[in-house]
């Protein structure tokens, strides 16, 4: 006999991340889509919006206030920042949530308040929510209502970091994160930033000392340290749909060299099916992630003593949100946490 399959929701499907929610689902074999809302887009087919997902049985799009919540069991939110939180807060009880948005991230309302510029909405609700960093927080999502999915620069810069913080192999000082992100990450909205005259042959760097990210990277990496962290973080906009690399500099600390950095490393995620270490000499590539839910990292010795270069890639749209949000699901629900997203890489 088959078992039933979740009925799940997605909160503002017209997006790039709902639309990667959808495609990923769609051969989800533990769960079923059965609402979709997009308010500027309501009562239109997603098809219509994505054409790629034109040939799957969806429900066509509704507003959330014509949303009937009691077909579902669980909902991701994949709306704008800010929006959220208000949101959440009135779905029944019953329903399980995965947040993609920042909202809550951050578990200090007042860092919220302070790096997003309005007040936080649901307090309380932010004091049941859980930080989906699945290979770090794995028991916690488990028995979670409410998780926060992190940021896709934010994972790509945890997963190496946070267990070499908490091993005490690298120093808490001096963390320098040089991240390069696809225009897939700034969003669907129209902005002139995002033309393709804009961005096409060219690389900028934006949200320079003041991206929204760095208040979660810090957040993460002081609780791996057990200490506050402070770090360098900036990022670019590279002419490319999808991924992230980050280059990531930091300070030996205890006596180790770079193999011991590495070393760590694969012990910790050889048993983690999303999260790989590569051998020696080796750097990844977001090529080699592309449509996928892993993150490959790799560890280089500085040619200045004393100092060790981290590689790490994910894709932005699945690793980075809506893969991670997936298996963050799978968690929560009890299911095999690698279900629907087996996938390897689309190369080239």
């Amino acid at each position: 006999m088959t078992a039933a399959r979740l009925k799940i929701g997605i909160l503002g499907a017209s997006g790039y991340t709902g639309a990667e929610l959808v495609r990923l689902l769609a051969r989800h074999p533990g769960a079923q889509i059965a609402l979709l809302t997009a308010d500027r887009h309501a009562g239109k087919p997603l098809g219509e919006v994505f054409p790629h997902l034109a040939r799957l049985a969806l429900p066509d799009l509704v507003t959330i206030e014509d949303a009937e919540w009691s077909k579902l069991e669980f909902v991701f939110c994949a709306l704008p920042h800010a929006t959220t939180q208000q949101v959440i807060a009135g779905l029944p009880e019953t329903l399980k949530v995965c947040d993609l948005s920042a909202d809550f991230r951050l578990r200090d309302v007042a860092v919220y308040e302070q790096w997003y510029g309005g007040t936080h909405q649901a307090p309380e609700l932010q004091k049941q929510a859980v930080y989906g960093l699945t290979e770090i927080y794995r028991d916690e999502i488990a028995g979670a209502r409410l998780v926060a999915n992190p940021g896709c620069y934010t994972t790509t810069a945890e997963l190496p970091l946070m267990p070499l913080l908490e091993a005490g192999l690298i120093s808490p000082e001096g963390i320098i994160i040089d991240a390069k992100s696809g225009v897939s990450g700034a969003g669907r909205s129209e902005k002139q930033a995002n033309l393709h005259t804009e961005v096409s042959e060219g690389i900028h760097a934006y949200g320079i000392a003041k991206h929204r990210h760095a208040p979660e990277i810090e957040q993460e990496l002081s609780a791996a340290a057990g200490r506050p962290v402070t770090v360098t973080f900036t990022p670019h906009l590279m002419p490319m749909n999808r991924g992230i690399l980050a280059t990531i500099y930091v300070t030996l600390a205890g006596g180790a060299d770079a193999e011991d950095l590495r070393v760590a490393l694969a012990a910790k995620y050889d048993p983690e099916p999303f999260v790989h270490v590569l051998p020696a000499g080796a750097a990844p590539a977001t090529r080699d992630v592309r449509g996928s839910n892993h993150c490959l990292i790799g560890v280089f010795a500085d040619r200045v003593p004393g100092r060790a270069i981290l590689l790490s890639v994910t894709d932005n749209l699945v690793k980075g949100a809506a893969g991670q949000a997936i298996q963050n699901m799978n968690v929560m629900c009890g299911l095999a946490e690698t279900m629907g997203l087996e996938q390897e890489a689309l190369f080239p």
